[in-house]
């Protein structure tokens, strides 16, 4: 692997790249500590502990936003808004006959959707700054101090602004280093804003064991803990169901084209990171909306579903299986593919080409998203008993350890894609490093 590292430098464009996507990455961080105009930090830090230990939403986006919200920098609101509006593009493609056609229509079809992704993520962003602003000229820190010096008209106007062009700006970061950088832009960026915070994490369970409210020996059964969730992870999210596909050959004119065996991957995580977000977020939605409801069988009912209950954990299991087949189904359709088989001369051994094809690859997908949605329920789960039971940072999450090690995944396959290219060795001796894709 140290060969592979010590290649980069031999290939200017990779080096290049590399260079390009950390200074941007740079410009990332150094928005998130400008803030916005009219908050009193203190007292907003101060009501932002409280918010992680109740485990409501506002965690959620701060521990994707590297700690921006926190501190209500410019970038506060970070790319939440940009991933909702694209979850919601391709669950509208499934609906709108027009997105539909868009999407089959290559690379000026992207383009199209990409430009109403970028509206709609606008629109949210204005509605959630709106929201938030709202939200923040209500709270107050626990000594009675304002978290808004001045409120009115003119601080949720400024807010929204402020917030709407950091959400632009984070946008357009994204979109730069996908394009003149190595990885996917708008992932390392939530990669970015994790790792960030994990040296704060650290810190703090090193300030636990200094207090004694845990003990060397859970601290390092929750290390090896740690390593052994992430080798599961690496192992899972490469984990494919190989389907042999056979191609018969065709004539054309004098010459004969075609044929040959190949497979088709299905991956065993098709939906990826999606379902524990959106998990994560309806979970943390009734906590966040039990801040601003003081109805006493409204705190019950939150109380039986809060974080670290069996409620909680029993409902969040189900809602990242629901997800995983929800997700799947949406951006995996096995009669497109079935379709595209058959109109090239493919066919799966033993199985007839169309519909039979089709409903075949549609229960081999079923079976294996099961397993995968088991794995990332357990992935999820286990790590947040050590997050509520054990008093561990939030920041040490299933969700948090999935977003990092995928990223890292892809991140590497691509570099390692530039240097077989150009006949250099890759990371791992005598093996192609896979990613997730």
């Amino acid at each position: 692997m140290l060969t592979g590292f010590q290649n980069i430098p031999k290939i200017p464009e990779l080096k290049r790249r590399l260079a390009f996507t950390f200074i941007m990455l740079m410009v990332y961080r150094i928005g998130v500590h400008v803030p916005t105009p009219g908050i009193d930090a203190l007292a907003l830090k101060t009501i932002f502990a409280d918010q992680v230990a109740k485990g409501t939403l506002f965690a959620l986006m701060d521990m994707f936003g590297g700690g921006a919200l926190h501190e209500l920098s410019v970038f506060a609101l970070g790319i939440m808004p940009y991933i909702t509006a694209s979850i919601i593009l391709q669950l509208l493609t499934v609906v709108i006959p027009h997105l539909e056609k868009l999407s089959k229509e290559g690379e000026a079809g992207r383009k199209q959707i990409t430009k109403y992704t970028r509206y709609g993520t606008v629109i949210i962003t204005i509605i959630q700054g709106f929201g938030l602003s709202i939200a923040l000229e209500r709270m107050t820190a626990p000594g009675g101090a304002p978290v808004v010096l001045d409120p009115g008209w003119d601080f949720r106007l400024m807010t929204v602004i402020t917030l709407a062009a950091g959400t632009a700006f984070i946008m357009w970061l994204g979109e730069q280093i996908t394009e003149h950088g190595i990885g996917n832009g708008i992932s390392l960026i939530i990669f970015a804003g994790i790792v960030a915070r994990m040296p704060v994490a650290l810190l703090q369970v090193l300030g636990l064991l200094k207090e004694g409210a845990i003990s060397i020996f859970l601290l390092i059964f929750v290390l090896a803990f740690m390593v052994v969730v992430v080798g599961a992870i690496i192992f899972m999210e490469r984990g494919q169901r190989r389907l042999p596909v056979q191609y018969a050959k065709r004539v054309v004119g004098r010459k004969v084209l075609g044929g040959g065996s190949t497979y088709l991957p299905l991956r065993i995580n098709t939906a990826g990171v999606i379902p524990p977000i959106f998990a994560s977020s309806l979970m943390m939605f009734p906590a966040t909306i039990g801040q601003f409801v003081e109805a006493s069988w409204i705190q019950s009912l939150l109380k039986a579903l809060g974080p670290g209950t069996l409620l909680h954990q029993v409902f969040y299991v189900g809602l990242i299986i629901f997800f995983c087949y929800f997700y799947t189904a949406v951006t995996f359709n096995p009669m497109d593919v079935a379709d595209g088989m058959k109109k090239y001369g493919g066919y799966i051994p033993g199985i007839r080409p169309g519909k039979r094809t089709a409903e075949y690859i549609d229960r081999v997908l079923t079976r294996i998203t099961f397993g995968g949605a088991l794995y990332l329920a357990a992935v999820c789960i286990l790590p947040s008993i050590l997050v509520y039971k054990l008093n561990m940072p939030f920041y040490f999450g299933g969700t948090a350890l999935l977003i990092v090690v995928g990223v890292a995944l892809d991140t590497i396959a691509q570099m390692e894609s530039h240097l077989i290219t150009r006949h250099y060795e890759g990371f791992l001796k005598g093996k192609k490093f896979k990613g997730r894709r």
